[in-house]
């Protein structure tokens, strides 16, 4: 009997919206990087995303949705969201901020609606894949479904190479 796939917090929201989504899973038991996730799925990194959490001087947290291979850009990204200056939260604290642990945090479906900003670079791409909200899940969607399933906008927030 195969067993039923169970659909995270995310791929529920993604449903009841009704935005389509390509769901890949393997095999991980503790937190890889986003750059070995699609190497072992075979996957092109310029489609690839990750999810990061900062903090601002107000205290209140910001999600950016940036390339794998990008760094975030803090003066960038706390200019996209009007803060003077962002930090990023500590691992620790992932859990709590988001609802999330560490390799499984996406922007869909956090414990409250955080703002949201995706890297420029996925606004002119057909799909994106991000973490499905634990381990061993990623999806694939449209950036402006993406967009419409967080709140999100896109901005310029990685840093220049």
């Amino acid at each position: 009997m195969k067993s039923k796939e169970t659909k995270t917090n995310a791929m529920r929201i993604l449903e009841r919206e009704k935005i389509p989504y390509t769901q890949y899973t393997y095999t991980c038991e503790e937190f890889v990087d986003a750059i070995q996730i699609a190497d072992m799925l075979s996957l092109p990194y310029e489609k690839v995303y990750k999810t990061l959490v900062t903090v601002g001087n107000s205290k209140n947290y910001y999600v950016f949705v940036i390339p794998i291979a990008e760094e975030l850009d803090l003066k960038k990204a706390a200019k996209a969201v009007g803060e003077k200056a962002l930090d990023m939260i500590h691992v620790k604290d992932i859990n709590a901020v988001t609802g999330y642990i560490r390799g499984g945090c996406t922007a869909i479906g956090m414990k409250k609606q955080y703002t949201t900003r995706i890297d420029i670079s996925a606004e002119g791409l057909e799909s994106m894949i991000v973490s499905g909200g634990r381990l061993g899940s990623q999806i694939e969607l449209k950036p402006d479904d993406l967009c419409r399933a967080t709140g999100a906008a896109f901005a310029d927030v990685t840093a220049e190479r």
